[in-house]
């Protein structure tokens, strides 16, 4: 009479007490995400060079933006820009100067450097003097 165990054991590992927990981490993580704020204070250098100014964009502090001293917003920069470009005729060398105000919004300055990266445009963030 040959009896045989029918007892065993079953390794299986239960996945959805794992998915909760994964997901309630995406939710903490989306919200705590978007309620940091960065504020970047612009770099101080000591370098002596200076960048070209001939395709120089100031952001004030209020939200307006300019272009070679003339007004412009961030929907007409990026015309302004390739038009400036080919009358410089030499895209290899054009290289942007942003200058912006104490107090600007980080995203104000990524949206010009974003500009300037689709036309495939140098950009140069100016620094403040050391002193």
């Amino acid at each position: 009479m040959g009896f045989s165990k029918r007892n065993k054991v079953s390794a299986e590992f239960s996945m959805s007490s794992l998915t909760d927990i994964i997901f309630l981490l995406l939710i903490f993580f989306m919200l705590t995400s978007s309620m940091v704020k960065v504020d970047v204070k612009l770099p101080v250098s000591d370098s002596k060079t200076t960048a070209p100014q001939d395709l120089a964009v100031i952001i004030k502090k209020n939200g307006s933006m300019t272009f070679n001293n003339s007004k412009c917003t961030i929907k007409t920069l990026d015309g302004r820009l390739a038009l400036a470009v080919r009358e410089q005729g030499n895209k290899q060398n054009a290289t942007v100067l942003i200058i912006s105000e104490i107090g600007v919004p980080w995203e104000k300055v990524y949206e010009v450097t974003k500009v300037a990266a689709e036309l495939e445009i140098k950009a140069v963030i100016a620094t403040q003097p050391r002193g």
